[in-house]
């Protein structure tokens, strides 16, 4: 087991368990108490976990998450931007992925009913979508995680493997240039590889305040992305780390979110202006 491997293995198992001491997760994962321990140091300087005498504890911080209510309403103008910004990378003809969400809700939201087949594990998209003749849609099935009416699970990722699609629209409770993209739960993080492992293009949907910030699960490096979609909030030193490696950062400007002012065309792509 490789030491990333292994500390997602740590990660999970204090999921389940809030706190375990060191030669517990000695005996589990077959490795010295002097492996475990350097383990715990490096979730803990991530910040995902606190240690203790013996043992480790979550952190309660990363490991918090606001449900799908708290979360609707908030940067609503923002996520409204990035629907639409999304939906115009969308082409007739297209497979996509849309991952359960408040902000893939609005990529939904933002589609035209063209010839396109949406893979989705959120039933509340498969609900918006399904009077839309020209749409072919596929529900995962799975687990209902009721604070982000994600589903989730084996058979969620069971499903999703079974199919190779276009483009894949993730989104994220955390961006950080140096830990990828991050979310509260390892069972929704790991639904959240599936999707991007069985995707041409990958394109991370998250609005500025997500940036900069840890979570308790990595799912996905930032290599691993083909773009950012987010609102044009981000401060423009950030957007360049993102450029360096070759990760775009996708914004039109706030005439995106004006039907009737954009000039942009489906499948335009722009770099957020620096402002």
């Amino acid at each position: 087991m490789f030491g990333e491997e292994r500390r997602m293995k740590i990660a999970e198992l204090l999921s389940k368990d809030k706190s375990m001491t060191v030669s517990e997760l000695s005996e589990i994962l077959g490795v010295s108490e002097s492996t475990i321990r350097r383990d715990l140091r490096m979730l803990e300087l991530d910040g995902f976990i606190q240690r203790t005498h013996g043992g480790a504890i979550l952190n309660t911080h990363t490991h918090y998450e606001p449900s799908f209510v708290e979360k609707e309403d908030y940067e609503l103008p923002s996520k409204m931007k990035i629907g639409k910004i999304a939906a115009s990378l969308i082409e007739e003809g297209d497979s996509i992925i849309l991952d359960a969400g408040t902000t893939t809700l609005m990529i939904a939201k933002s589609l035209p009913d063209i010839h396109l087949t949406v893979v989705t594990n959120s039933p509340l998209i498969a609900i918006e979508l399904s009077s839309y003749h020209n749409i072919e849609l596929i529900v995962t099935g799975g687990i209902e995680r009721l604070n982000t009416k994600a589903l989730v699970g084996p058979i969620a990722e069971m499903v999703i493997r079974n199919f190779k699609v276009d483009k894949a629209f993730i989104g994220a409770n955390a961006v950080s240039y140096e830990n990828g993209l991050m979310t509260p739960d390892i069972i929704e993080a790991n639904t959240k590889k599936a999707m991007i492992d069985v995707s041409n293009e990958v394109y991370a949907v998250v609005d500025h305040t997500k940036f900069g910030k840890k979570s308790f699960v990595k799912f996905a490096d930032i290599g691993d992305i083909t773009a950012i979609i987010t609102d044009d909030e981000l401060d423009y030193e950030i957007v360049k780390k993102y450029e360096q490696v070759n990760v775009d950062v996708l914004n039109f400007g706030k005439d995106v979110a004006d039907d009737n002012d954009s000039d942009h065309k489906p499948g335009d792509r722009q770099n957020i202006d620096n402002r």
